[in-house]
């Protein structure tokens, strides 16, 4: 078996529910305090044993590349005063992991994003994280609860949460067989179904770990709603081989693609800091 030792991020959306906000800074570097979005991915990713960060970015992300840099100018001002403390989890990152990006000149999908981050993943299992869903949880991350799955079972994973029916026409909905607590082999997979025609309301969040067989299914997949190369399309073909998991993780999850959630997440992390 080989270890989860890449994550992809795609990042080339354009984030229009936050404009004008979004409109000349990538999405993922809106901030939660004093972060931006995916630095707490890339921790997350790191937390679970990670160290290759793959991004598929686009058009006006270079802030994202600029973030995981060193900035001599700002480090140079900021030398020797109480300040400087503050780059030490950014410092920690650039140390720890490696940054690779590509570009995804069109939006035509998760699918299709992940399917130009072959380039930097190469023939083995990695994890995806959309940065838009924040997960704050008391103990593991996220991914590290998916990849001890992983180490189990060698297969794809995908993270779930019960969401209310009226919502799950959101999101990628799932159901199968509960094989353990909170565990699904699962049969069924369906993008943004109607609530009357959906299998249940398991819903997919932004946490996969996927095996290399899913670059060729991508390849093989036409286009599914709005004309997008659908990830879940792609996997339910895997999930017809029994070879798809769904996990319903433990953690509370927040839609910081919506202003609700990012509110919400804002101020749910604002009182952990407090706290502490």
């Amino acid at each position: 078996m080989t270890a989860i030792r890449k994550c992809l991020f795609p990042a080339a959306g354009y984030g229009t529910r936050f404009l004008p906000a979004t409109k000349a800074m990538p999405k993922e570097m809106l901030p939660l305090v004093t972060k931006p979005l995916i630095q707490y991915g890339v921790e997350e990713a790191l937390a679970a044993g990670i160290t290759g960060m793959a991004i598929v970015t686009g058009r006006g992300k270079r802030a994202i590349e600029d973030h995981f840099d060193i900035s001599y100018e700002l480090e140079h001002q900021i030398a020797g005063s109480e300040k400087e403390s503050l780059l030490d989890g950014t410092r920690e990152l650039i140390e720890r992991c490696t940054f690779s990006y590509t570009r995804q000149n069109q939006m035509l999908g998760l699918g299709h994003a992940i399917l130009v981050g072959e380039s930097l993943i190469g023939n083995q299992a990695f994890a995806v994280l959309l940065a838009d869903d924040y997960c704050l949880t008391e103990g593991d991350s996220v991914l590290a609860q998916m990849v001890a799955l992983y180490e189990e079972h060698e297969c794809c994973i995908v993270a779930i949460e019960e969401v209310p029916t009226e919502q799950v026409s959101n999101y990628g909905v799932v159901a199968g067989a509960e094989v353990s607590p909170g565990l699904y082999r699962v049969d069924t997979m369906v993008e943004k179904p109607a609530p009357a025609d959906a299998p249940s309301n398991l819903a997919i969040i932004g946490r996969y770990l996927l095996t290399p067989a899913i670059f060729d299914v991508l390849r093989a997949t036409p286009p599914g709603r709005n004309g997008e190369v659908q990830l879940t399309d792609a996997l339910q073909s895997l999930a017809a081989q029994g070879k798809v998991l769904a996990y319903k993780f433990t953690g509370t999850r927040f839609d910081c693609g919506s202003i609700d959630g990012y509110i919400e997440a804002t101020n749910a992390l604002y009182q952990r800091s407090r706290e502490v």
